[in-house]
């Protein structure tokens, strides 16, 4: 027998009617229909969140791990290559170039906490970039480039600490034999 449109037919058990509910209690599923007793389970719209039926949850089985640092910098990247295309296509111009002058042209959407330079793709101007932070990478090939990198003192590393023996301790005052004159 051939199978054409008016002959399809679903497999036996394929589709199952679901049982009527609240139709007396001759059904077994009459009265609260099988929702058991009052409360907020009987209600409609209500799936407590993280409940799985009394198996142990997933946020139980599963361990803590890590934790969320509150004061962390939000550092805004930005590659040398990016800069290279928006230049190409007349974005970004003149020779000096900031932050405020990265985030006009439409390369950073904001500033954050400070900007990093990275070394990605190639840059053929010579210019004078001025960001918080920069890869030696990216330094380099600024240089190469024949341009310099400005690194902004705010962010800049501290200066290196000085070691122990640099540490001047101040002498302590003797005492002198002699009484105060009262």
């Amino acid at each position: 027998m051939t199978t054409t449109l008016n002959t399809l037919k679903d497999n036996k058990g394929a589709r199952h009617r679901a049982k009527l509910l609240g139709r007396g209690i001759g059904s077994g599923k009459g009265k609260t229909s099988g929702r058991g007793g009052k409360g907020q389970t009987a209600r409609t719209g209500v799936a407590i969140n993280g409940f799985e039926g009394g198996q142990t949850p997933i946020h139980r089985r599963l361990p803590k791990r890590g934790f969320t640092n509150n004061l962390r910098k939000e550092i805004i990247v930005v590659n040398t290559g990016t800069i290279q295309q928006y230049i190409d296509s007349g974005k970004l111009t003149g020779k000096k170039i900031t932050n405020e002058a990265l985030k006009a042209a439409g390369v950073l959407k904001k500033l954050g906490d400070g900007v990093k330079l990275l070394g990605k793709g190639e840059l053929k101007a010579a210019l004078t970039i001025e960001v918080d932070f920069a890869s030696e990478a990216a330094i380099a090939l600024v240089k190469k480039a024949g341009g310099e990198v400005v690194v902004l003192s705010k962010n800049a590393k501290a200066e290196a600490k000085p070691g122990k023996d640099s540490k001047s301790k101040k002498p302590k005052a003797k005492k002198s034999a002699e009484p105060k004159a009262e």
